[in-house]
């Protein structure tokens, strides 16, 4: 049997969570087409293991690169870390179905300027997605606030029974062309003063299409457990799974509270589909918000429109200089971004560890000073995480990076390395694997990672994006 790219000898972690074994892998065209001893066969283009393992593509749940797929599609800080899948439209803020009449309102800013946001319809987005051809698969959800700021002159009240049938309405024809359900941000302004009333309707359209409910949390710090508990209400009232986006306790008076919060996950996941992602960080990163101002831990700047030369400084060290509160330094430095050390080390490895955790970058590719999981997050996890603190085994770490996260959003024939699954690859060193990527410097390359198919295509190798891409849009549930 011949095939267009032959592995040989590789120790391959098929994604399953089971043991590791030493095989080949045969693909033609953008497929696995057989494993096995494949020694006697050809191939076009022949690589040889020497030890070196063999993964499915990393899936990053979690991302901000809705409009970067199709403005910078070689993907670097991505496809360099082994990610071969993003899943866009998180937290409340997509770059489609949207129409905006002035620029796009915190935190939908994120994303991009106002012409940016070119994208009225989901298939649409999807037609532009095909047409840059990234280098990285693609998959879309739709935010609550995107959804918001199309039928709404005021985001800071709560909708009204005919802005939220437009919202419905549009989201259903988001689903009917193939996106993978809703997200929320419910913690930020522009969405806070949305009741539970409004999501639950929203939730309703999802259940016809087998969607799934995704939410940054209306809160992250004390108020937590209700918060979780306002999110499984909405899946149960949807009848569809629900994912807590970036699962965290943060606040100093939070800390240590992941023991609970993993206990209430367990118990309402008896009686309803729920999981979380998490990125391996105790640091989170967002818009300056003036509700997490506070003293108990160091914020960052990573940048500011009135004020671009205090991005990189802390916000204390700012307020000192200026003379003036921390607070009243934040309100002049808005809008802005920041990075919040306000996590504890021994939550974050709890999070990681409990089994129904995915891996999701949450990375902000626009910032000029990204938090450092843009670029490391998925090395991060194996290097350091799985080999230097032993947290977990190798399969366990690339079973919550790859097959986890594709049942979980519905991308079929992706995340295990299984005949006729898709050719979504990682080649990686496990000895040398990890991030380079730091707060001071974070633009770097992840050390460790040698070769990234997508489709059946080699993408990247030697530290680069090769000039053929071929990721695809992945449509829900085909």
């Amino acid at each position: 049997m011949d095939f267009e790219v032959l592995l040989r000898n590789f120790n391959i972690v098929d994604g399953s969570g089971g043991d590791i074994t030493i095989q080949d892998v045969g693909i033609v065209g953008d497929k696995i087409v057989k494993i096995g001893d494949l020694s006697s066969c050809h191939a076009d283009v022949k690589i040889e293991g020497n030890g070196l393992y063999l993964a499915p593509g990393f899936i990053d749940v979690h991302t901000h690169d809705d409009i970067n797929v199709i403005q910078q599609p070689e993907m670097l800080p991505k496809i360099s870390q082994g990610v071969t899948t993003v899943i866009v439209g998180n937290c409340g803020i997509s770059a489609s179905p949207v129409t905006l009449t002035s620029e796009p309102p915190d935190p939908m800013n994120l994303l991009g300027e106002r012409d940016k946001f070119s994208y009225a319809t989901f298939s649409q987005y999807a037609q532009a997605v095909e047409a840059a051809q990234p280098a990285i698969n693609v998959g879309a959800l739709v935010g609550h606030t995107s959804l918001r700021q199309n039928h709404m002159d005021n985001l800071y009240r709560p909708a009204t029974n005919s802005e939220i049938q437009a919202m419905r309405s549009q989201l259903r024809d988001s689903l009917e062309h193939g996106a993978l359900g809703l997200s929320t941000g419910l913690a930020y302004a522009s969405a806070r003063e949305a009741p539970t009333e409004e999501v639950l309707e929203l939730s309703e359209e999802l259940s016809h299409y087998d969607g799934i409910y995704v939410t940054h949390l209306r809160t992250e710090f004390e108020g937590i457990l209700d918060a979780m508990e306002e999110a499984f209400d909405i899946g149960c009232h949807g009848n569809v799974p629900v994912v807590i986006s970036h699962h965290k306790c943060a606040g100093k008076a939070n800390w240590g509270r992941t023991e609970q919060t993993l206990r209430f996950m367990d118990e309402r996941s008896k009686t309803q589909d729920i999981g979380c992602d998490c990125y391996p960080y105790s640091a989170g990163s967002s818009t300056l918000d003036l509700g997490q101002v506070t003293s108990d831990f160091d914020i960052t700047i990573t940048w500011s429109e009135p004020e671009p030369e205090q991005g990189g400084r802390n916000l204390a060290d700012i307020a000192d200089i200026w003379g003036v509160s921390l607070i009243d330094a934040a309100k002049r430095l808005q809008p802005a971004g920041a990075i919040y050390h306000n996590m504890l080390e021994e939550d974050v490895a709890r999070v990681l560890k409990y089994p129904k955790t995915m891996i999701g970058s949450d990375g902000l590719p626009n910032d000029p000073l990204p938090h450092p999981r843009l670029w490391g997050t998925f090395p991060r996890v194996i290097g350091h995480y799985c080999r230097d603190e032993k947290l977990f085994s190798l399969s366990e770490a690339v079973r919550k990076m790859t097959s986890l996260s594709a049942q979980r959003f519905g991308l079929k024939n992706r995340g295990l390395i299984k005949e006729q699954y898709y050719a979504d690859l990682v080649i990686f060193d496990f000895e040398k694997i990890i991030d380079m990527a730091s707060f001071n410097n974070p633009k770097q390359v992840s050390a460790g990672i040698e070769y990234v198919l997508v489709n059946g295509n080699i993408v990247y190798q030697e530290k680069s994006v090769n000039k053929k891409r071929s990721g695809k849009f992945l449509y829900r549930n085909k």
